[in-house]
């Protein structure tokens, strides 16, 4: 076997490890076989024999943030000063509704004005944002989660995070309304004192004036 496919395999079976860390994967498996049983089908048939099994592996990672610290990507940049705000826009989130485990899925905007010129590098906000969206939550929880660990972590004047999402759970069931989206945001510091700041940011988040 080639050199780069081993160490390509032995690195996603890594992640793979890394990922299911602390999750019963057989516990979900068994009981996904009971969802299966539950809804009428036959759990051995040929389509579905490994379906427990990919499922339980879907369920670890979507959840993964569960079993990470989300305060470890709030780490100010050493050196490095900027006064003025900084948005991160359009940073792509997937999360399961904890009322029917259903997936949410949308954008998540992060804004936030530095301190003594303290900021972070851009990925990390994304992986804050994903950190946390990794978890059974609600999208109102979720905003909150993001803009309180970073307000507190780097200590801006002011951070405002919107979350724009579409939940499976209101467009597949339910009342079944395919397109519509919830849009949550929390606002601290700066941006709620002072209303010229936060529509500056809104604008620029939107992209309308």
């Amino acid at each position: 076997m080639p050199e780069t496919k081993r160490s390509n395999g032995h690195k996603a079976k890594q992640a793979k490890q890394e990922v299911t860390a602390g999750v019963d994967l057989d516990k979900i498996s068994r009981g996904v076989r009971l969802i299966l049983e539950g809804i009428g089908e036959d759990p051995d048939r040929v389509g579905l024999r490994d379906t427990p099994q990919r499922t339980a592996e879907m369920f670890a990672e979507l959840t993964a943030g569960m079993h990470e610290d989300a305060t470890q990507h709030v780490r100010p940049l050493p050196g490095d000063k900027h006064d003025e705000m900084v948005i991160v826009r359009d940073i792509s989130i997937a999360s399961i509704c904890e009322h029917h485990l259903a997936p949410f899925v949308g954008k998540c905007h992060i804004a936030y004005i530095p301190k003594d010129g303290r900021i972070l590098g851009l990925s990390k906000l994304a992986r804050l944002a994903e950190t946390f969206a990794r978890r059974l939550q609600l999208q109102e929880r979720l905003t909150s989660d993001i803009a309180t660990t970073l307000y507190e972590g780097l200590r801006p004047l002011g951070v405002m995070v919107v979350i724009e999402a579409e939940h499976t759970c209101m467009t597949l069931r339910g009342i079944k309304k395919a397109g519509a989206k919830t849009i949550t945001s929390a606002v601290l510091g700066g941006f709620r004192k002072d209303p010229r700041t936060r529509a500056e940011a809104m604008s620029l988040i939107t992209g309308r004036e």
